[in-house]
C-alpha cells in the first residue's frame, strides 16, 4: 500500500505547470487551445445562472442586446490588450510575477484571498451542476432565497461532483484545454436548442413573425421579478464586461497566456465572449421565462431538452470549475513551501467542495462576481502601473525584489485603500470598479514617484525571461 501510494505521489509531482518560472519556449500552446479553453470555460454553468438573473432582474430586450454586445467587446479588448500582453512578455503567473513587486508578505496575503475568492466561484459552479444531478435524483434544489444546504442529499451531490472537478483541475492546462474542446462544442449546442425548444411553449409562431414581441413582452418585459432590483442598459454592459475582471483586467489569465506565442491570442476570448456570454445568456433567459421565471438551472434544461439538458448542466459546470480550481492552486501554490501544485489543487478542491454545499454562493451569482472582482482589481491595476507605466516615467521597477523587502507597503496600502474609496463611492455596485482601477494606478504611481524612487534610465535594464516583443 505504501509502495503504491508512494508511485502516485511521485506520478502526481511530474504534472508540472512552472509554477515558480517562466514557461519555456518549446511549451507554447496554439491559438486552437485557446479558443476551446475560452469557450469551455464561458459557455458553462455560469451562463445558465446569469441569463436567467438578467430576466429576473427586469430587464428589456433592447436594454439587453445592445449591453451585451457593447460589453463583452470591451471585455475581449481588456483580455487582448491589458492580460495577454504582459503574460507573454514575462511567462510568468501573476502570483509569482507579484512576489518581485510587492514582495513575498503581500504576495501570500494576496494570494490566500485569490484562491478563497476562486474557491467560492468553483463552489456555485459545481452547485449549478448539482441542480441537474439533483433534479435526475429526485432531490430538493434549495429555494431563490436559500442559506443553508437544502438536505442530505444535496450535500453528498455537491462532495461527490467537488471530487470529480478537482481530479480533472489537477491534471493541468493542457488536459483542461482538451477536456473544453470536447465538451464545449455539445453545451453551446444544447444552450441553442433548449431556447428554440421552448419557443413555441412561449407563444412564438412557427414563421417568427412575432419573435421580437415575445421576446420584448413575456422574457425581457422589463418587469422585475419579487425582491429583485431592476437593472437597466448600463448594468447589463457594465456587468458583461466585468464579470471576468479578475482574470483580465485583475491579470489572473497570466496564468494561461503565458503559454501563448503571441500576445494577440487574446482576441481567442471572444470564442467564449459571444457564444458564451452573449448567445448563452440568451437562451438562458428564454428558457428561465419558459419555467415560470424559476432559477433552477437543471429544471430549466430538463423542460428544455430532457435528459440531454441535464448532462449540458452537469458538463457547463466541470468546465468552469476546472480552470478556477487551476488558478487557485496555482494562486496557493505561490505561498507554500515547495509544496507540488496537485497537493495544493487537492486542498483547495476539497474547501471548495464544501463551499458548493451553501447554496447562497450561486443564487447571489451576480453580486459576488461583482465583489470579487472588485477585491481583486486592485492588484491588476498595481501590477499594470509597475509593468509599463514605471520605465515610460522612469521609476525603478521590482523595488520589492531588488531590496529584499518582504512587504511593499505602498502596494498593500494601494490595494486596501481602493477598496474602501470604492465601496464608499455612491454609485451601484457593478459601477465601482471602474474609477477604482484609474484611483489604484494613479495612487501607486505616485506614491512611487513622491518617495523619491524615479530615477532615470532605472527601468527594466534586462527582458522578463520568455519575454517577446508585445
Amino acid at each position: 500500500m505504501a509502495e503504491r501510494l508512494a508511485k502516485f505521489t511521485s506520478a502526481m509531482d511530474r504534472l508540472y505547470e512552472f509554477d515558480r518560472e517562466p514557461v519555456k519556449p518549446d511549451k507554447l500552446q496554439s491559438g486552437g487551445k485557446f479558443a476551446g479553453l475560452f469557450a469551455g470555460e464561458h459557455v458553462a454553468a455560469t451562463e445558465f445562472v446569469i441569463g436567467a438573473f438578467f430576466v429576473l432582474h427586469g430587464v428589456t430586450a433592447r436594454d439587453l442586446l445592445l449591453g451585451l454586445l457593447i460589453g463583452n467587446v470591451l471585455a475581449v479588448l481588456s483580455w487582448t490588450f491589458i492580460c495577454a500582453p504582459i503574460a507573454v512578455r514575462t511567462r510568468l503567473t501573476l502570483y509569482w510575477y507579484l512576489r518581485k513587486i510587492a514582495g513575498p508578505g503581500v504576495t501570500l496575503a494576496y494570494n490566500i484571498a485569490n484562491a478563497f475568492l476562486y474557491c467560492i466561484l468553483a463552489g456555485a459552479m459545481i452547485a449549478v451542476s448539482a441542480t441537474a444531478v439533483g433534479l435526475l435524483l429526485g432531490i430538493d434544489v434549495p429555494a431563490l432565497d436559500a442559506v443553508l444546504p437544502s438536505s442530505a442529499g444535496w450535500v453528498i451531490i455537491c462532495l461527490a461532483l467537488g471530487a470529480a472537478f478537482t481530479a480533472m483541475a489537477i491534471l493541468g492546462f493542457e488536459k483542461l484545454s482538451r477536456f473544453a474542446e470536447v465538451v464545449s462544442p455539445w453545451i453551446f449546442v444544447i444552450f441553442v436548442a433548449g431556447a428554440v425548444a421552448v419557443l413555441s411553449k412561449l407563444g412564438v409562431e412557427r414563421n417568427l413573425a412575432n419573435l421580437w414581441h415575445v421576446a420584448s413582452t413575456r422574457v425581457w418585459n422589463g418587469v422585475a421579478a419579487a425582491g429583485q432590483q431592476k437593472f437597466g442598459l448600463w448594468h447589463v454592459l457594465s456587468f458583461a464586461w466585468f464579470c471576468n475582471l479578475a482574470m483580465h483586467v485583475g491579470l489572473s489569465d497570466m496564468a494561461l497566456f503565458r503559454y501563448a506565442k503571441k500576445w494577440t491570442y487574446g482576441f481567442y476570448s471572444a470564442f467564449g465572449m459571444f457564444p458564451g456570454h452573449m448567445l448563452a445568456w440568451i437562451c438562458s433567459g428564454v428558457m428561465v421565462a419558459a419555467v415560470g421565471r424559476e432559477m433552477h438551472p437543471g429544471l430549466m434544461a430538463f423542460e428544455a431538452v430532457g435528459i440531454a439538458g441535464i448532462g449540458a448542466v452537469l458538463l457547463a459546470g466541470w468546465t468552469t470549475a476546472n480552470p478556477t480550481l487551476y488558478r487557485a492552486g496555482l494562486a496557493l501554490q505561490a505561498v507554500t513551501p515547495n509544496w507540488p501544485r496537485w497537493k495544493i489543487t487537492l486542498l483547495a478542491g476539497t474547501a471548495t467542495s464544501a463551499l458548493a454545499c451553501f447554496p447562497v454562493f450561486f443564487l447571489k451569482l451576480l453580486d459576488y462576481v461583482a465583489i470579487y472582482g472588485l477585491v481583486l482589481m486592485p492588484i491588476g491595476a498595481v501590477v499594470f502601473a509597475e509593468h509599463w507605466i514605471f520605465p515610460k516615467l522612469g521609476i525603478e521597477q521590482y523595488r520589492a525584489e531588488r531590496r529584499g523587502w518582504a512587504f511593499n507597503w505602498a502596494v498593500l496600502a494601494v490595494w486596501v485603500g481602493t477598496i474602501g474609496v470604492c465601496l464608499m463611492l455612491p454609485i451601484h455596485l457593478y459601477f465601482k470598479w471602474l474609477p477604482g482601477w484609474f484611483i489604484a494606478a494613479g495612487a501607486y504611481t505616485a506614491s512611487a514617484a513622491l518617495a523619491g524612487e524615479r530615477q532615470p534610465g532605472a527601468g527594466r535594464e534586462t527582458p522578463q525571461a520568455g519575454e517577446e516583443a508585445g
